[in-house]
């Protein structure tokens, strides 16, 4: 079975989300005994071909134009579609981000390809891949079987470890017929922060309603640029005005997996519980013992949070002293 990464890319680097999803189809090529195959698009984008290859890339088919210095849904989509009919790989993989998101059932549509969507883990036995994937907001998960000879999976981030194995690299130009664009892109606007991108963040510090006031939120984030980590947000402090809409986490925000989240003053909606269920450790702050978030939290902590982060911080900056 050909497996196709497409290797996702803003301004000529590559979100954690796309070498995860380089790294799983070369396990997944190893244990078909085929080479992975890589389509990259982009505008001076030849310089990404080594981390490609790096990550397991055989052979990159590297669309190279001005045309695509910026995401456009109509033109990455007829390169990926014309890259998929002209190999006719058994699965494309991509990330599950804003990008993977847009592209990924337009080129499923165009193909007639089965979508396998928020993919948390997979499962290939001989020639036949599983699956797995949530569903309810997370309260169950389903091992899916696709039939059609194409199937398109976007990874949910932070699921699938990157692994450093050398492929071949070798770059092929590709070119593919472009629609012309019904909509254009006059100026791209991106909040600059020097903290982790919330998907692909290992730490995440997020607040809610119990802070009170969107002043709250400074020791979070103290917390947090203590930790090295992310800020989030629940709906309620969303809708409050006290944080940007793009930090909001839930099954109405940005989907998480980090390996530490740091609940405060977040009740535990199961719209949030969406969000961020699957992290590996939950550690929840919050004056209610019944709240929701508390009962599936590792660590529950109950009790005043503008007493508790502060010391919190402390001992996170004694602990990181003696480390050094």
């Amino acid at each position: 079975m050909t497996v196709l990464a497409f290797a996702e890319q803003r301004n000529g680097k590559m979100p954690k989300a796309a070498y995860e999803a380089l790294s799983q189809g070369r396990r997944i090529a190893d244990s078909m005994e085929d080479n992975l195959y890589v389509c990259l698009v982009g505008n001076n984008v030849s310089g990404l071909a080594e981390e490609i290859a790096a990550c397991g890339g055989d052979e990159i088919l590297m669309c190279d134009s001005e045309v695509f210095s910026s995401y456009q849904t109509e033109t990455y989509a007829a390169v990926l579609t014309a890259a998929i009919r002209e190999l006719e790989p058994g699965i494309v993989l991509m990330g599950y981000t804003s990008m993977g998101k847009d592209i990924a059932p337009r080129v499923a549509e165009r193909i007639g390809a089965g979508l396998i969507s928020d993919c948390t883990d997979m499962e290939v036995k001989g020639n036949e891949i599983y699956f797995i994937r949530p569903m309810y907001a997370g309260k169950v998960f389903t091992r899916v079987r696709v039939r059609t000879p194409v199937k398109i999976c976007t990874l949910r981030p932070n699921n699938f470890r990157v692994d450093k194995k050398q492929g071949k690299g070798e770059l092929r130009k590709f070119t593919a017929e472009v629609p012309e664009v019904r909509a254009k892109v006059t100026k791209i606007k991106v909040q600059e922060s020097k903290r982790p991108e919330l998907t692909e963040a290992e730490i995440i510090v997020s607040g809610g309603r119990g802070l009170g006031k969107a002043e709250g939120f400074r020791i979070v984030e103290e917390v947090a640029d203590t930790l090295g980590a992310a800020v989030g947000a629940s709906r309620a402090a969303v809708d409050a005005g006290w944080r940007p809409q793009q930090h909001q986490v839930g099954q109405t925000g940005k989907v998480v997996t980090p390996n530490l989240y740091v609940a405060c003053g977040i009740s535990g909606a199961v719209q949030h519980l969406a969000g961020m269920g699957s992290s590996r450790c939950i550690v929840a702050i919050n004056k209610d013992p019944d709240a929701n978030i508390m009962k599936m939290a590792d660590i529950s902590i109950e009790g005043d949070l503008y007493k508790i982060l502060p010391e919190l911080e402390n001992q996170i900056r004694e602990f990181k002293g003696r480390e050094t």
